[in-house]
């Protein structure tokens, strides 16, 4: 098992028609959005309350906690997104506005290096007692990954002494040794940052906090348990009554997790908890945990997965429910489940070189990410379904969690953050190096600078990703030198040509890569063609909402039909397969956006009069043309019905 390293994003420059929008869009609109949110000066939006929070706390301003318990975790993710902008785009006022938020977290940490609002508002007299449901935890996991973000970026070490602080207190609080608390969080996220700070520092106790949460998780006797009744006396945080004990399987606590097999419970924290088990597994190279990362990855990605990239599937709990329901209408698929779920795709990648990973990292970055926000950079979606009626949404309390428009903003916010801090990062997860091989894993055009066998080599990629599957390199070099270009070959290609210098080149391919193994000059260009044709996708047939139905891809884009060019009632519309499908240009929406176009029969409504049933022989249909847009781009024309799974005639 070859072990490879990511390149830093500071080491590539990003330019690239798809996604320089997005980057862009963070730079210049989502993150002053979103700090204007935080601060609550944005009309008709959710109020956040979260930096007049920390005011509060640091004893500047007079009131009462506001929001959730872990409101302070949108202020951390705001953060940690100038942080990794910071990195690539240097803003002074952008750095001046953090370094005063930083100043404030300063201002509001206590003596003791205890840093969260709602317990210091509230005078702290409940500290860590209700771990399972109050997240403090969870707080500072996102702080550190802020304080690491922010360091690696400008220098300064004042958020990353706050978090050490932290960090050193909570150090002093939990672990096997006696006298500790043996417990550990009820919302995952601190182990994966404890490994970050740890790589940061080189302090190893950070990673042993790490190991230690992972590793106590789900043990006998139980600590969810145990502090369920001996610590809050059966009383619930949320209710403020006594209640049943804790689930412990929707805690991912119901059994080791190096015995676990099958992702259950809440999909945010279950993707998160994975993240830090493979980032632990690489660092101690451990391959009992790695193992168990593998199989709980097997069963997301082939049992539990939209074709989106969106996971889990019910809003009873933001949870997993079990193989194979994946329903299209009532599917809860939280952005922030999918964003995890690329964490832990790309940990995963550097222990096991296989293009799988990358493959849905690709997945959730072509579709779910940049559907869950709209084009503006100012509305957003928390749930990310496959089907909308918009009347049912309103109506029907069983979709209400389903929103046919995107919002301003959350009372829970932590998706808009999340999409910001995973953009403004997008530079982490194109390419990776080992001792003789540069791994690119995603086709975004720019620029990357790295060493292979002691020296620099630099690699610029033009790309014209996700329409078309054309990318050219160009290496260069300080001389002639040899090592491997490895090219990953998407899951989605069924046809590819790979030129050196203009000679086509065989190749040998490995785990989803190509590999170009050759003497490098300075200059030499490679050339990869990959075949885009339209494709009908079907679902696995225990996927019983899908029965009957397909779904249109090309490359690695999802299509899906929108009430904006098809009518209402998307249900009575059928593709005729068997027909021509095509790609069309379409003018409403961005710019080189290809939309597919097909044959279809629509049921004809009139005729039924007052009936709600009738003999199917006597159903009668028209043809009509359907037009298919890029599932991404959902929403943005308007309210109106969409669909990805359309029947077929």
């Amino acid at each position: 098992m070859e072990i490879v390293e990511h390149v830093s994003k500071k080491n590539v420059t990003i330019a690239d028609d798809f996604f320089g929008y997005y980057t862009e869009l963070v730079r210049n609109t989502m993150l002053p959005y979103q700090w204007e949110t935080l601060n609550d000066r944005i009309s008709d939006a959710e109020p956040s309350h979260a930096v007049k929070n920390f005011r509060i706390a640091a004893g500047l301003e007079e009131g009462d906690f506001r929001g959730f318990v872990f409101q302070d975790s949108d202020v951390a993710k705001w953060l940690e997104a100038v942080g990794h902008s910071l990195m690539t785009h240097p803003d002074p006022e952008l750095e001046r506005t953090a370094d005063d938020v930083i100043d404030l977290l300063e201002k509001a940490q206590c003596p003791d290096g205890y840093l969260d609002t709602y317990f210091i508002i509230n005078k702290n007299e409940k500290r860590w007692s209700n771990l399972c449901e109050c997240h403090e935890l969870y707080c500072a996991g996102h702080l550190i990954e802020a304080a690491v973000a922010y360091y690696e970026a400008t220098g300064k070490d004042k958020l990353l002494k706050i978090a050490c602080r932290f960090a050193d207190l909570i150090d002093s609080v939990f672990g096997p040794e006696e006298g500790k608390i043996k417990g550990y969080p009820g919302h995952q996220e601190i182990e994966l940052a404890l490994v970050k700070l740890y790589k940061a520092t080189g302090n190893p106790r950070y990673l042993r906090l790490s190991s230690f949460f992972i590793n106590e998780r789900g043990k006998e006797p139980n600590y969810f348990l145990y502090e369920w009744e001996h610590v809050r006396s059966k009383i619930s945080h949320w209710s403020k009554r006594e209640s049943p004990p804790p689930n412990l399987e929707y805690n991912q606590a119901h059994k080791p997790v190096r015995l676990q097999d099958k992702a259950v419970g809440h999909a945010v924290r279950a993707v998160y908890m994975y993240t830090a088990m493979a980032d632990i597994a690489y660092e101690l190279k451990d391959k009992e945990l790695f193992d168990a990362c593998r199989r709980l990855w097997t069963n997301i990605t082939r049992r539990q997965m939209y074709i989106t990239g969106g996971i889990g599937s019910t809003h009873h709990g933001e949870a997993f429910t079990f193989d194979y329901d994946l329903p299209n209408d009532t599917v809860y698929a939280e952005t922030c489940a999918s964003i995890g779920l690329v964490f832990f795709a790309h940990r995963m990648l550097k222990m096991d070189l296989s293009g799988e990973y990358a493959d849905i990292i690709e997945k959730v970055l072509y579709n779910l990410l940049p559907g869950a926000m709209s084009r503006n950079g100012k509305e957003f979606f928390y749930v990310n379904p496959l089907e909308v009626w918009p009347e049912a949404c309103e109506k029907n309390p069983g979709k209400h969690h389903v929103k046919p428009k995107r919002q301003k903003w959350f009372s829970c916010a932590c998706c808009p953050p999340n999409i910001a801090r995973l953009l403004a990062s997008l530079g982490d997860y194109i390419y990776s190096v080992s001792s003789d091989t540069l791994y690119t894993h995603l086709y975004i055009g720019g620029n990357v600078e790295t060493e292979i066998c002691g020296r620099k080599v630099s690699l610029c990629q033009n790309s014209r990703y996700p329409y078309h599957g054309d990318v050219r390199f160009t290496v260069q070099t300080d001389g002639t030198m040899n090592f491997k270009l490895a090219l990953r070959i998407p899951s989605w290609c069924r046809k590819y040509e790979i030129y050196v210098n203009g000679q086509k080149t065989e190749t040998g391919t490995e785990n989803g890569y190509a590999f170009i193994d050759r003497t490098w000059n300075n200059g030499d260009n490679v050339k990869i063609n990959m075949d885009m044709p339209i494709e009908i996708i079907a679902s696995n047939p225990r996927v019983r909402e899908n029965a009957g139905k397909v779904c249109i891809m090309r490359g690695p884009l999802v299509y899906c039909i929108e009430e904006a060019d098809n009518g209402p009632n998307l249900s009575a519309l059928s593709l005729c397969v068997d027909k021509e499908i095509k790609t069309e240009t379409c003018c409403d929406l961005p710019e080189g956006t290809l939309i597919i176009t097909a044959e279809g029969l629509r049921t004809v409504e009139e005729g039924w009069d007052d009936a709600l049933y009738k003999s199917y022989g006597n159903i009668e249909t028209r043809p009509v043309k359907i037009k298919a847009i890029p599932y991404y781009l959902w929403g943005n024309r308007g309210d109106g019905e969409m669909q990805v799974w359309i029947r077929v005639k």
